[in-house]
């Protein structure tokens, strides 16, 4: 009888086992791959909020054979206005980091055998085990030893967007859409290792590259799903290089300069929200929550959403009754993710930015401090509710500048924050609402945000 069965090895599953094997508990931890095992598509990246994690739980020493620059600045081009800035450091850690997935996958599941959890390889789920309409265990087949039947306190699901544990929980998606975007991205060789994570909106394309691993740079485009091109690797070359010529042709230059070093990969994610808990049973990672792949945020999601659990079942398993710490871990994980996860499909959708937004983008670049929280909130270190508020909008419109580049709008609403005279309430309520009708989903937040005080 196990404390903890985890169906699903890789980034969430093992951290979540990870950190309870390292508490003293009995810990079983399943997969159907033998590593190490490449995934089908990722792009590495990890914000500051995942490195954190990863050095917290040593698994970074067990990276070192690989040379992994840090990553300290992320920037957005759209047209020609251009915000670079510093990430906000969380607890001492201000880098990302883009490490070869399949030695990442590997580290951490070494940890959680180090930390004292059982893992067993080629295993495959197909069912879970029940007494009185609770989870008790699950049921499957080895490769090496054919029918298996093992008992715990609880089973996670940590087994990816397809997950066969919600699949046979029963756990239902809500929030949820489909591909919003598609990208094809590849490792570049040649390429100067810069500490700097680029992204560009531009003709509908989303050009964006980084540095990785090992001398390699990741290089790739995503396009709103409809427009996807499709076409042979030479074809695919010729796309991206062109849709970088269009954004940045220095960069562009860059490129041609060095050539690709791996086959093209396509990324394409549909969106939802999972039930993520039930009576003996709960997700964690893409199992109970998978968005677009274009704000990078999935790894650091899966170690934070693992540490949100493992804290859930060690109250549990120890403190209060199962069903309320698993209920405090949904509330927990929602909090989490459900803003950032609006955000990033709004991203999704590869919209070219209007002249008022570009505007605004501009001013981020004349304010460190709105220019550094828009970077954070890229890499789910500032929470999308602490960004998009009235306050912080009307501080950001004081920077916009002058000249004929600044659209009328935004001049307008420049005038309604600060020109009328005596500051009315209808003028900032009127102001507000015309920001919030120009970024999407978000504006929804900041209209929700409270009145700044005086």
């Amino acid at each position: 009888m196990y404390d903890v069965i985890i169906v699903g090895a890789r980034i969430s599953g093992s951290a979540t086992a990870l950190i309870l094997a390292g508490r003293g508990y009995r810990v079983l931890l399943v997969d159907r791959i033998t590593f190490p095992s490449p995934t089908s598509s990722s792009t590495n990246l990890i914000h500051p909020p995942g490195v954190l994690r990863l050095r917290r739980w040593g698994v970074l020493d067990r990276l070192k054979s690989h040379t992994i620059p840090e990553i300290t600045h992320y920037s957005l081009q759209s047209g020609s206005v251009r915000l670079v800035a510093p990430l906000p450091a969380v607890e001492g850690v201000g880098y990302a980091l883009s490490p070869p997935r399949i030695s990442l996958d590997q580290a951490l599941a070494e940890a959680a055998v180090e930390a004292g959890a059982e893992l067993r390889e080629g295993i495959s789920v197909q069912e879970l085990l029940r007494e009185n309409d609770t989870v008790v265990g699950v049921g499957g087949v080895s490769k090496s030893s054919g029918r298996i039947h093992e008992k715990a306190t609880i089973v996670v699901g940590a087994d990816g967007k397809n997950s066969r544990v919600a699949q046979l929980a029963g756990a239902e998606k809500y929030r949820d859409e489909p591909v919003l975007s598609k990208s094809s991205w590849t490792y570049w060789e040649g390429l100067e290792q810069e500490p700097l994570v680029r992204t560009y909106r531009k003709s509908r394309r989303h050009p964006f590259s980084w540095p990785t691993h090992d001398g390699l740079s990741i290089v790739g485009v995503a396009w709103p799903a409809d427009t996807f091109p499709s076409g042979d690797p030479d074809q695919t070359d010729r796309t991206v290089v062109e849709a970088f010529t269009d954004a940045d042709p220095e960069f562009a230059e860059r490129l041609l300069q060095g050539r690709r070093g791996d086959r093209w990969l396509t990324g394409a994610v549909p969106n939802f929200l999972r039930t993520s808990h039930g009576p003996g049973w709960a997700l964690v990672g893409d199992a109970g929550a998978t968005r677009d792949p274009i704000t990078a945020s999935g790894i650091t999601h899966a170690l934070l959403g693992a540490e949100l659990l493992a804290d859930a079942i060690t109250e549990g398993l120890s403190e209060r009754p199962m069903a309320e710490a698993m209920a405090d871990y949904t509330a927990r994980r929602d909090r989490l993710i459900g803003d950032h996860y609006d955000y990033t499909r709004d991203y999704a959708k590869v919209a070219d930015h209007s002249p008022e937004e570009r505007a605004l983008i501009a001013a981020m670049s004349r304010s460190p401090r709105h220019g550094q929280d828009m970077i954070g909130l890229f890499a789910t270190i500032v929470p999308p509710d602490q960004f998009y508020t009235r306050g912080n909008f009307r501080e950001l419109f004081g920077h916009l500048g002058s000249g004929p580049d600044v659209p009328w709008k935004s001049r307008l609403v420049r005038w309604l924050i600060d020109g009328v005279p005596g500051r009315p309430a209808w003028a900032s309520s009127t102001a507000d609402r015309l920001i919030a009708a120009k970024i999407g989903p978000m504006g929804e937040l900041l209209l929700r945000s409270p009145e700044p005080t005086a």
